[in-house]
């Protein structure tokens, strides 16, 4: 029994941590699936989304008032007791009565209300959509340079990890070469210390690694503690390829989307102040009933059409009488009415104000977003140029003190130099490596955010399969 209780205790520690593996497991996730993610998981996506959704609600508001309306009333009556009736005639005491009827309507003029209603919700449909383009370049951007940034964490970990094995192999080489005289004690304790200075470095850079790791997670909307794994690289070889095709784009208006919304949001603002004027005009409506009501004498549901003769009268009438069987009789009215305002309290005076004074901010805005767009388009030119050089600058130092340090190992290994002329090749090294690493992401986001305040499409980065 003991053995029993002792083997499902084993399992039941063992499944436990399985199940949690289960239950986070590593997302493998590309360059292009995290630009995707961030399209339709971010709230501000959905949001962008659903303002259309409120703007083409607006457009059938809009329509509605434009097309024929129909309505359908029926009643049910009873008079339990009618003066009129007791006071002139019997007749007018009809005890039950059914009406049911419809009513179509159609404006026919409204002060140009409705035309101005639906122009401005078709102008605020369309600045919604240019608002959800707006946000799905920010978004594509933002995706990118979170991507790459995490990518450019990790790179500099390993740039890292690579300089505190240097450090470690050329410890371990002072101490051979100390052991067979070659060098002095001092030479060891500076290899050493030179050693553990890296070490905060590399603590350093790991952290930022899951920091970064942890901002893009925010940015997908994924878990905090779901294991993530980036399986895309960075191409840099292929960066300039890409840059060229966004400064030789024709195909987008140089107009950001941004601007194109603001444009149209005045737009809307306009026509607003000719729906408010409409009120001073007069509205005109048609309109037709058709219906039928019946009078039976007795409680119950009609089921004939209504007949009038002396054959439904009771026995005993007189014969120039005419009495109804308690069916359904038609009725048929057509009417137009004219309806106009011309006092209201300055009720309209107050809503033209209102829409004009709208109308006046959503100018302001428009210029503002123009101004705007125009300083972020020179400034995103400025930094593309300044990362341009850059990038190429870096390529060909990262590779030359590639090629000095080497030079410079070797001419220790030979006896030719100092252990101080090694350790500020390494330091080069490091310097350079981390220097030509930021310089590529740098690019692509400059060339990325030229895209983006050009009014063109948003690139996606030159990727490669990761090798780890």
């Amino acid at each position: 029994m003991k053995t029993i209780l002792i083997r499902l205790t084993l399992l039941t520690l063992v499944a436990v941590p399985v199940a949690s593996a289960q239950s986070r497991d590593t997302l493998r996730l590309t360059l292009d699936d995290a630009v995707k993610r961030a399209m339709t998981a971010s709230d501000n996506a959905r949001i962008a989304a659903a303002q259309i959704a409120v703007a083409d609600a607006q457009i059938t508001t809009a329509r509605a008032t434009a097309l024929p309306q129909v309505r359908v009333n029926s009643s049910y009556n009873q008079v339990i007791k009618n003066a009129r009736a007791e006071i002139v005639n019997q007749i007018f005491g009809q005890p039950f009565s059914y009406t049911s009827s419809a009513v179509f309507s159609q404006t026919l003029f409204q002060g140009g209300r409705l035309v101005a209603g639906m122009r401005a919700a078709s102008q605020l449909r369309g600045a919604a959509r240019f608002q959800e383009r707006e946000v799905s370049d920010q978004l594509s951007v933002a995706a990118q340079r979170s991507y790459l940034l995490a990518l450019l964490a990790r790179q500099l970990v390993e740039i890292q990890e690579r300089s505190v094995k240097l450090a470690d192999d050329r410890v371990a080489q002072i101490e051979q070469l100390e052991r067979a005289g070659r060098v002095a004690r001092f030479d060891v304790l500076r290899s050493r210390v030179e050693r553990a200075n890296l070490e905060p470095a590399l603590l350093q850079a790991r952290s930022n690694r899951e920091l970064a790791e942890i901002s893009l997670r925010q940015l997908l909307n994924l878990p905090v503690d779901q294991p993530l794994q980036l399986t895309s690289e960075l191409d840099t070889a292929q960066l300039r390829v890409v840059a060229l095709r966004v400064l030789s784009d024709s195909s987008n208006s140089s107009v950001r989307p941004a601007v194109r919304a603001a444009e149209l949001t005045a737009g809307a603002r306009r026509q607003s102040i000719r729906v408010a004027m409409a009120d001073f005009l007069p509205t005109v409506t048609t309109s037709f009933t058709v219906g039928y009501t019946a009078l039976p004498k007795v409680n119950g549901f009609p089921t004939v059409w209504g007949r009038s003769s002396h054959a439904n009268c009771p026995v005993g009438a007189p014969p120039n009488q005419v009495c109804q069987n308690n069916g359904w009789y038609p009725d048929r009215s057509f009417g137009v009415q004219v309806q106009w305002n011309l006092f209201d309290g300055l009720r309209t005076k107050g809503s033209v104000d209102l829409a004009q004074a709208q109308a006046r901010i959503a100018d302001l805005q428009l210029n503002e977003a123009r101004r705007q767009a125009a300083t972020d388009l020179a400034a995103a030119r400025a930094e593309f140029d300044r990362a341009q050089t850059a990038f190429d600058a870096q390529r060909q130092n990262a590779a030359e003190a590639q090629e000095a340090y080497g030079i410079a190992a070797l001419r220790f290994d030979r006896g030719l130099s100092t252990l101080l002329e090694v350790t500020d090749a390494q330091d080069a090294l490091f310097t350079a490596q981390v220097n030509a690493a930021r310089a590529g992401v740098d690019y692509f986001v400059a060339v990325a955010e030229l895209a983006r305040n050009g009014g063109r499409d948003i690139p996606l980065a030159p990727t490669r399969p990761s090798l780890r």
